[in-house]
This record gives structure tokens, sequence and C-alpha cells, in this order.
């Protein structure tokens, strides 16, 4: 089985109270970091973090560190703050290791490509790595491990501001692990269509944030993400994973908006996971409970 040979942690995503995708892949002792980064919402129903999910981002950020010191190689699938490291100090776990990011000059936008000079010029962090290496529609090799990446494709829908991604595929005697980043659903056709043509065993992937349907994200395209989230399920083969956490966990009511999907899922006997259930931890979504949160607080004192 797969899960032998490709060891999957999976690190603060929105089931576990934080905002990522942090990933990490040991496949026969190569360890790869995919978005090793987390963050959590600056504001929330016009409330700043409580003081739990400051404990839950200290502890994954203490985690990814730890996780980030002996891994050999790093992925940054964008330049989004929840998918790297970037705080002071934090260029250290950059030091000696593969680096291989989306391209930072091309198919990227204003605010990502600022972020991306930052970390590399700024923090020096090109200069501290093994080697730098552009992910865009490249693959790359290292101990009979293959790492491929789609080239650029839209953070979400094609008409996004947010700027693109690049998905990871990481293969190893045959078994594919396919970590889709901010594709929210995916909601892109051609985001749909890497993933299923790269017949993953694994795919870890964002669902579509139906928490800003109709306010920040137009209701078709939430529509969309749900519906190419289903033709997903429909077209990995059976026996398949599929691990869709971050955008979605922020809705506290995101089991019935995927109902649907975990049916087919059922019906196929493909898993459909949030990160937590794949870890066999408990769920947390404390960014969608901070309302909650505060009220407890102020209950309490």
């Amino acid at each position: 089985m797969w899960e032998e040979l490709i060891k999957v942690k999976l690190i603060g995503f929105d089931s576990m109270g934080t905002r990522g995708m942090a990933t990490v892949l040991d496949v026969e002792g190569l360890k790869i970091f995919v978005d090793p980064g987390v963050s959590y919402a600056p504001r929330r129903y016009g409330l700043p973090p409580h003081p739990v999910e400051e404990e839950a981002l200290q502890r994954h950020l203490d985690e990814i560190h730890r996780e980030a010191e002996d891994s050999h190689i790093l992925v940054i699938s964008h330049y989004h703050r929840d998918h790297y490291m970037y705080r002071r100090g934090e260029e250290a776990y950059y030091r000696g290791k593969i680096l291989i990011v989306k391209d930072p000059k091309n198919n990227i936008n204003y605010s990502q490509r600022v972020r991306a000079y930052t970390l590399l010029n700024t923090m020096r962090v090109a200069d501290l790595a093994k080697d730098v290496k552009v992910a865009d529609n490249n693959t790359y090799v290292f101990e009979d491990v293959n790492i491929s990446f789609s080239k650029p494709l839209p953070h979400g829908p094609r008409h996004t501001k947010l700027g693109y991604i690049v998905l990871t595929l990481i293969e190893y005697e045959g078994y594919k692990v396919l970590h889709a980043s901010d594709s929210q659903g995916p909601i892109d056709e051609e985001a749909l269509d890497f993933i299923l043509g790269s017949n993953p065993d694994i795919v870890i992937i964002s669902g579509p944030p139906t928490y800003f349907e109709g306010y920040k994200m137009k209701r078709e395209d939430v529509a969309k993400g749900l519906s190419n989230l289903r033709k997903l399920v429909e077209g990995v083969k059976p026996g398949s994973t599929v691990i869709v956490d971050h955008h979605l966990l922020r809705d506290l009511d995101y089991r019935e908006r995927i109902r649907e999907v975990v049916e087919v899922g059922e019906s196929r006997n493909v898993s459909i996971l949030t990160a937590a259930e794949y870890m066999g931890v408990e769920i947390r979504q404390l960014e969608a409970m901070r309302r909650q949160l505060w009220m407890g607080m102020s209950r309490n004192q």
C-alpha cells in the first residue's frame, strides 16, 4: 500500500484550528514539506483571534519548524502567508534546503511578487537555501521520487485577483500524492483536469470557500467548486482518499455543503476526510467558532 511508502503528515489545516495546508511527505527517508506555513484570520465576524486560536497557531508553528528542520525539500505553491514561512527568524529554516517555489517573476500578481522578492532577497532565503528551483510546469527527480508541478493555475476561479498557484504531484513506485493547494474545489476546469489526469492515490485539496458565497465569492463560483469536487470524487479510482479542508472548513455547515460529495464517495469506495480526521484528531473549526469562543469567554469573566 502507498501509505507504507509515502507517509503523510498534515499540520495546521483549518479543521485543526489554524489556516494552512502544511503537508509533510516522508518518502522512504526523503522528506518533502509542501506549503510549510500557517496563519489565522486577523478579523472574523469583526473579532480578533481568540486566545485559543493564538495557542493553536503557536503550537502549529512550533510543529512546522520542527518538521522543516530535517526536511530535505521545501515546496511553496504560492506566496499567501498561510503557505510559507515569512516571519522574522524563520529564514533559518530554509538554510541548506532544496527550495522549489512558484515562479516569483512570471504569472504572478503584484502582492505575491512583492512577497516572493521579500522572501528570496530581503530575507536572503535564496542565499541560505542549497538550491532554488522554479516549480511551474516542471518535473524534478530526487532518489527515484518524481516531483511534478502543474502550470500556473488560478487561486480559485479563472477571474480571481488573488493570483496563481501550482499543484504538486509526488510519485514513488507508482503511488501518487497530489497537493492541490488553494484550488478551492477545484473551481477551475484545468485544475480538475490536472488532478484527474494524474490518477492520484490521495488528493489533498482546499474546498470552496462556501462561507464567502454571495459576499466575496460569486454563488456560481462556489457552485462550480462543489460541482468539480463531486467530479473529482467521481473520477478518481476506487480506494482513493480525498482530503478536503482549508477554505471549506471555515463554514460551520461544511458537512451539509458536501453531503452529496460524501455520498458519491461512499458509493465508489473513495474516502472523503478532513485533515483532522485523516490525522485522527478532533475537528476544531476555531475560526468559524470565533464568535462562540469570545461569547464563552465573556460569560466566564
